[in-house]
């Protein structure tokens, strides 16, 4: 009968082992060294005290072992726990990585089975002092790339890049590397130019470090030259302003040519003060960056002076017009001349079989001339910048 109530009490026991097992919450549990951790259990306040509890890291070393009558701990632990008798939980302070491990509980409540609870708690120096090197970096795009390297103090064990704006992530430019402590951009391109920030993290903590500044030189590019006044032709004597533009990071350096021959004139803008007409021909500027080392030429702009019309006039061949005879009118001027038009008596001239214009209508010609040719006579020269006009009487008799 003695063996067979033996029995019954270490079954009993066993199945009461059983039941009570996750006391604690499942790990792996984290805290930061020189912190506090609370090893809480899922026990509700008990008012009736508990038989014993017994706390115990790494199964052999005892923490505390709490009994009704009294409670005792080990030196190393003394000034560093606090025990909450209603539920067991215990605090644990001054935390350090020697802290690392798995950690028990042996609970017996008054007249119950025992309850047991295991967990592991993992300690991390936490970090700080995150620090990216290089501290800036000046690069060309399409030619540089770009190696960052994040260090910090602690114990880190992840690595996440921001930039600007959002989370870096890995693609074919864009590689990391030494558990994510090193991020490379390769080739990089004007997009790039942002800052960058690396955020070192354990499951305890985590810092980020100052923002690294990108700077990407790139261009020039779409080099454009543009004239104050959208115009082919002006007048001897004009002012003109040419301004180029190019997409360029630093700003573009601009040169000046005119028929592919260098100008003393450099920058973005050209001043063309009391232009002459040997300052005709084709505009182009060339826009350099430094960083870079390219340069790109715009598309050139072609510049026409012109003389303005002057001193026009319209002379008869002979003073005297008698009919039947031959005449001649001419149209002069001075100045660039690009068509001469002629009216009678203030309407457009409509030739008759008498008469003809040649040499680009400079000369009209009467032959004969007859009474009814008699009238007045004007002809209008001009050119893109400026006209002219001049009349003659003509009487036949």
């Amino acid at each position: 009968m003695e063996k067979a109530m033996m029995s019954i009490v270490i079954l009993g026991a066993i199945a009461g082992l059983t039941e009570g097992f996750g006391v604690l919450p499942d790990g792996p549990l984290n805290a930061a060294v020189d912190g506090t951790f609370m090893f809480t259990t899922s026990l509700s306040p008990t008012q009736t005290p508990f038989v014993s509890v017994v706390w115990s890291f790494e199964v052999i070393n005892n923490i505390i072992s709490s009994h009704a009558a009294s409670n005792s701990s080990p030196p190393e632990y003394k000034d560093r726990i606090t025990l909450f008798p209603s539920t067991g939980s215990l605090e644990l302070r001054s935390l350090t990585t020697a802290d690392s491990g798995e950690y028990s509980v042996n609970i017996i409540p008054a007249g119950e089975a025992t309850l047991v609870g295991q967990t592991t708690l993992n300690v991390y120096e936490p970090v700080s002092n995150v620090t990216v090197d290089p501290k800036s970096a000046d690069l060309v795009e399409f030619k540089d790339s770009v190696n960052l390297s994040c260090t910090s103090f602690g114990s880190p064990t992840s690595f996440l890049w921001l930039n600007d704006t959002s989370e870096v992530t890995a693609s074919d430019r864009v590689q990391f590397t030494d558990g994510g402590s090193v991020m490379t951009i390769v080739n990089v391109t004007r997009f790039d130019q942002q800052q960058f920030r690396c955020r070192a993290s354990n499951p305890a903590s985590h810092a980020t470090s100052e923002p690294v500044p990108i700077s990407v030189s790139f261009g020039p590019e779409n080099t454009n030259l543009m004239l104050s006044s959208p115009q082919e032709y002006f007048a001897e004597g004009s002012n003109i302003r040419l301004v180029c533009s190019a997409v360029s990071r630093p700003d573009a350096l601009f040169k000046w040519f005119l028929n592919g021959n260098l100008l003393t004139d450099t920058g973005p803008e050209l001043t063309l003060t009391n232009i002459q007409l040997s300052q005709s021909g084709n505009y182009s500027c060339q826009a350099s960056n430094s960083k870079t080392l390219r340069h790109q030429t715009s598309q050139p702009s072609a510049i026409t002076v012109l003389e303005k019309i002057l001193d026009s006039s319209v002379k008869p061949s002979i003073n005297l017009t008698v009919e039947g005879t031959s005449v001649n009118l001419t149209c002069e001027a001075c100045g660039s001349i690009f068509t001469r038009t002629w009216k009678k008596d203030g309407s457009d001239l409509i030739l008759d079989d008498n008469m003809m214009l040649s040499d680009n209508n400079r000369l009209l010609s009467f032959n004969p001339v007859n009474r009814k040719d008699s009238g007045e006579y004007s002809c209008n020269i001009s050119n893109p910048v400026s006209s002219d006009e001049a009349e003659y009487n003509m009487v036949v008799n």
